[in-house]
């Protein structure tokens, strides 16, 4: 059975002549807060404490919810609690909790906080509970007895929002879980409704900040801001308040000197609805440093309305306000939190603490996916005379490159009539390829030749650096950005993937060749990099080179767990460990009842080009493909390595995905966007069993050039000879 406390004050019934104003009601209140004698007031009550927060008033009173992990001490204010303070378990001040809500009407200029005149200590089975019962400011009481009511007006005389208000701090965890549980008194246009709004770094560390990440929109690491035009151009840069939509993960994350904290949500609460109106659902924001409310702190905020249309996106203050009728109920559900670490261990958390979502139901099971991929690479993917592959453009040249899994389905499908047409053209392409090595000794030349070539781009601080105009050039786009606007990266620069590839492939080098120059020169590019804490550049051919990016996150893990596999040293395991759960702030882990998103992916934080493609709004998925598929010819089963993450879920997640991307010219659910002329092939049937490259966050649609779906069909056999081992 749970314990209550409940402490009330008494109202102090002081009228002030309007000479003496706000300064002299300030200190009367405050007086008589102080003059209560201390049998009216619960032990666990704290006066004359102290508050880090300076830019409030308070009647230095206060309540502390604390563990070994995390405490947080919320603050009566002058008209009533209050506002929070979050600190480690050892005393480091880490984010204010501004307030219990705060509500702007369209027609009243003075944000309205939600305050309490009471507090009740409840404990339970999850832990400890304050409960704050808690109304809207209604200024007019505020003017009452200063000089400012003879000449001010404000209509309202009641609170227009009313309700409770629960705290809990979780037994034995640095977690805090906030409820919100409002009604409105009467009919209401507000431009916001604020539930939780931290400030991290307020009144401590400011602006600083070692990184800070929301999935699927942002990840900025030192000084840099969100929003900022490092990866993106105006309009595109600004997206504090992005659709919904777009946020892979529905939390918030920074870090400082070792400590991070959260802010997390449910995506899909309804927060507010009347039954002739539309629903709101919790609307994220995002300000690192807090550009927003213009102080020296970074924000992590929750509120109504929702942007669902991207022209409404970045208002705080909406345009299109909230309609309340009385006794509509506004709704948050929220959870802060610690993690040890950096911004990436405080995403990492969540997923532990939330569990991988369960895969989307698969579109055809295994075995029929494959029979369907290899029936379309013996029918709309072969060309006679050619070989296997698509054409979108005339330029487009069919090669007779056989695709890897087709020699295994063959191989299992022997007596199968599909198997049989499938084998006549894998000896065909086979046949066609020209020049193979004529002997094994050849066979090392060549990677003698590859290794010196890579030894002679390295620098000696084992680096290696960007060449846009030279061995980096894959597209013009590159070259458009340039001359366009500006360079999306620097010749000489160096990045994440631009180390990590070479290192690979010297890796492999030495291991065939046993020539020990290779082996050594791919450990200086390994502890090159291991400072780096962001993965960069794997999209370097038309994306800003430093920009947050999933193929950088998954290149990096497999080169540091090889470096594992070949020297032994503990640091690169940890190192491919923290790599591989850098996709995770890439993937969508949860979806939108109208849209189907689950683990689809990001390929990067970012634009192309400056503005031609936002990779913010867009998902792609060959990027996260393959690279499980090459984890897998190297043989690296990512659920064995990092044990606590549940990456099996994780690669049936993402493959299930790509199976929604799969594209059917009868279901009609694709346009191209950059080859207008490829339609009419698409029509034709040509295209069919290729899955896109782009899938719209927002709308929901597929677009884009067309992939083979090899890569699909490499995954499912991963994950076949997966669950077979376990």
């Amino acid at each position: 059975m749970s314990t209550k406390i409940l402490l009330k004050y008494r109202r102090s019934g002081l009228r002030l002549i309007p000479l003496f104003s706000f300064g002299l009601l300030f200190f009367a209140q405050v007086s008589s807060l102080n003059a209560q004698t201390e049998t009216s007031r619960p032990a666990w009550i704290k006066t004359d404490v102290q508050h880090g927060y300076k830019r409030t008033n308070s009647s230095n009173q206060s309540v502390e919810l604390k563990n070994e992990f995390i405490r947080l001490k919320m603050f009566r204010r002058i008209g009533g609690w209050g506002w929070g303070e979050v600190y480690t378990g050892n005393g480091k001040f880490m984010a204010v909790l501004d307030h219990l809500g705060e509500v702007k009407l369209r027609d009243q200029d003075i944000p309205l906080r939600l305050e309490s005149d009471d507090v009740e200590l409840i404990s339970g089975p999850e832990g400890e509970t304050l409960l704050f019962k808690v109304k809207a400011v209604v200024v007019k009481d505020k003017l009452k007895g200063t000089s400012f009511e003879e000449w001010m007006s404000y209509p309202l005389d009641k609170p227009c929002l009313t309700g409770e208000v629960r705290v809990t701090l979780i037994k034995g965890k640095p977690l805090v879980k906030l409820s919100y549980r409002l009604v409105a008194t009467g009919n209401y246009f507000a431009s916001y409704i604020r539930g939780p709004w931290l400030k991290v770094g307020e009144s401590s560390f400011g602006v600083n900040k070692d990184d800070a990440i929301f999935p699927g929109v942002e990840w900025t690491i030192q000084d840099e801001w969100s929003s900022g035009q490092d990866w993106f151009k105006d309009p595109w840069a600004l997206r504090s308040v992005p659709h919904p939509y777009k946020v892979s993960i529905p939390m918030m994350a920074l870090s400082y000197q070792g400590t991070g904290i959260g802010l997390s949500w449910d995506p899909e609460q309804v927060s507010a609805r009347w039954f002739n109106l539309r629903s709101y659902r919790p609307q994220p924001v995002f300000a690192v440093p807090n550009f927003i409310d213009r102080a020296n702190n970074s924000l992590l905020g929750i509120m109504i309305p929702d942007a669902t249309v991207e022209g409404h996106e970045n208002e705080t203050v909406s345009a299109n306000p909230v309609e309340l009728r009385i006794g509509e109920m506004v709704n948050f559900d929220a959870e802060i939190w610690l993690s040890e670490g950096n911004s990436l261990d405080v995403v990492t958390d969540w997923v532990k603490r939330n569990e991988m979502p369960q895969p989307p139901a698969p579109r055809w099971n295994y075995k029929e996916t494959l029979d369907r991929l290899a029936n379309a690479y013996n029918t709309n993917l072969w060309h006679e005379g050619e070989g296997f592959g698509i054409r979108q453009r005339e330029e487009d040249q069919i090669r007779p490159t056989v695709p890897a899994f087709l020699e295994r389905y063959v191989s299992e499908n022997k007596d199968s009539k599909l198997s049989k047409e499938l084998k006549k053209k894998i000896d065909w392409c086979k046949a066609q390829t020209a020049n193979p090595p004529k002997n094994k000794n050849e066979e090392m030349e060549n990677l003698v030749k590859r290794g010196d070539h890579i030894l002679t781009l390295q620098m000696k601080d084992g680096s290696f650096r960007f060449d846009p105009d030279g061995r980096h050039y894959m597209k013009d786009d590159f070259r458009v950005a340039t001359s366009f606007i500006e360079p999306m990266g620097f010749e000489g620069d160096s990045a994440l993937d631009i180390c990590v590839t070479p290192a690979l492939e010297l890796l492999t080098i030495a291991q065939k060749t046993g020539d020990a120059k290779y082996k050594d020169a791919a450990r200086k590019a390994l502890e090159f990099c291991m400072h780096m804490m962001r993965p960069e550049a794997g999209d370097f051919w038309e994306t800003p080179l430093h920009a947050p990016n999933l193929l950088a996150a998954g290149h990096a893990a497999i080169a540091y767990y090889e470096g594992y596999k070949v020297f032994g040293d503990e640091r690169y395991r940890q190192k491919a460990i923290y790599w591989i759960r850098s996709l995770l702030p890439f993937t969508n882990l949860w979806e939108p009842s109208d849209i189907p998103m689950m683990y689809n992916t990001k390929p990067c934080l970012c634009s192309s080009d400056w503005y031609f493609a936002n990779w913010v709004r867009d998902h792609v998925q060959w990027e996260v493909l393959a690279v499980f598929s090459q984890s897998g010819s190297h043989g690296i089963n990512w659920a064995e390595v990092d044990k606590e993450m549940d990456w099996m879920t994780y690669h049936e997640g993402i493959t299930r995905a790509s199976m929604r991307w799969i594209q059917i010219h009868t279901d009609n659910n694709w346009r191209p966007h950059n080859l207008p002329a490829s339609y009419e092939a698409y029509q034709r049937g040509e295209f069919d069993y290729c899955y896109s490259d782009t899938h719209n966050s927002t709308t929901g649609f597929y677009a884009g050039m067309f992939i083979t779906p090899e890569p699909i069909a490499s995954n499912i056999y991963i994950i076949l000879d997966n669950l077979k081992k376990k």
